[in-house]
C-alpha cells in the first residue's frame, strides 16, 4: 500500500505541474488569468477523484504538513510523500520544459511559470506582502482540505470544494506572486527557469509551509473533535 501512495503522490504532482503550470507557460495568451486559475482548480479536482482514494491526493508538501500537524499521518509517511512530491514536480517540469522547447519563440528562462515578488510580480508586491499572501492563500487551501476530509483520503464530493478553493486562490494570487501555495510546484519550474526564480524560491517554500501549520492549528480550534481515530488513520495510510 505504501508504494501505491508514494507512486500516487509522484504521479499526481507531476501531472499538476505539467498541466496547470503548463497552462501558464504555453497558453497564457489564450487563457488569461481566469483560464489559468480554472486549469489549476480543474486539474486538482480531477486528480482528487483519480488519486484521492489511494493517497489522499495531497500533491503538495504544505497539505502533507497540515495532515502531519493534524495527527492524521506520521512523520515517516510525511517524508515519503514530500520526496515523491518534489520528484514529481521536477519530472513534470522537465517534461514541460521539453514541450516548451518545441514551440518556436517561446522563452523558457526567467519565467517558466515560476513565482516571484518585486519586479517579478505583476503588481510589484514586495517581499513582506508576498510572504503574507502566500501564508494566507495556503491557509485557505490546507484548511479546506482538512475540513472536508474525514481521513487522509479524499472521498465522495471532497474533491469539489478543494478544486474550487484552488481556483479561487489562483484568481487572487496570480497577480500578486503567480501563486505558489505549493513548495513542490514552485521548486520544479524554478530549477529550469534559473536566475531570480531560484533566488526568490525560498519564500515560496517557507511561506506555504507556515500557512499549512497555521491552518492545522486553526482547524483544531474550529473542529475540536478529531475526525478520525488513531487506528483508523493507520488503516487509511
Amino acid at each position: 500500500m505504501q508504494k501505491r501512495i508514494v507512486a500516487s503522490e509522484f504521479l499526481g504532482t507531476l501531472l499538476l505541474v505539467f498541466f496547470a503550470v503548463g497552462s501558464a507557460v504555453v497558453a497564457v495568451e489564450y487563457l488569461g488569468t481566469v483560464g489559468i486559475a480554472l486549469t489549476f482548480g480543474f486539474t486538482l479536482l480531477a486528480l482528487a477523484y483519480a488519486l484521492g482514494p489511494i493517497s489522499g491526493c495531497h500533491v503538495n508538501p504544505a497539505v502533507t504538513l497540515g495532515m502531519l500537524m493534524a495527527g492524521r499521518i506520521d512523520i515517516r509517511t510525511a517524508v515519503e510523500r514530500w520526496v515523491a512530491q518534489f520528484l514529481g514536480a521536477i519530472v513534470g517540469s522537465a517534461l514541460l520544459f521539453l514541450l516548451a522547447k518545441q514551440i518556436p519563440g517561446l522563452e523558457t528562462s526567467g519565467e517558466f511559470g515560476t513565482n516571484g515578488y518585486d519586479d517579478r510580480s505583476a503588481v510589484g508586491i514586495n517581499i513582506g506582502g508576498a510572504f503574507l499572501a502566500e501564508v494566507v492563500l495556503t491557509f485557505l487551501l490546507v484548511y479546506v482540505v482538512l475540513a472536508v476530509t474525514h481521513k487522509v483520503a479524499v472521498t465522495g464530493f471532497d474533491g469539489l470544494p478543494i478544486g474550487l478553493a484552488l481556483a479561487a486562490i489562483h484568481l487572487v494570487g496570480i497577480p500578486l506572486t503567480g501563486t505558489s501555495v505549493n513548495p513542490a510546484r514552485s521548486f520544479g519550474p524554478a530549477l529550469f527557469a534559473g536566475g531570480a526564480a531560484l533566488s526568490q524560491l525560498w519564500l515560496f517554500i517557507v511561506a506555504p509551509l507556515v500557512g499549512g501549520v497555521v491552518a492545522a492549528y486553526a482547524h483544531r480550534l474550529t473542529h475540536p473533535f478529531p475526525n478520525v481515530l488513531p487506528e483508523e488513520t493507520e488503516d487509511a495510510i
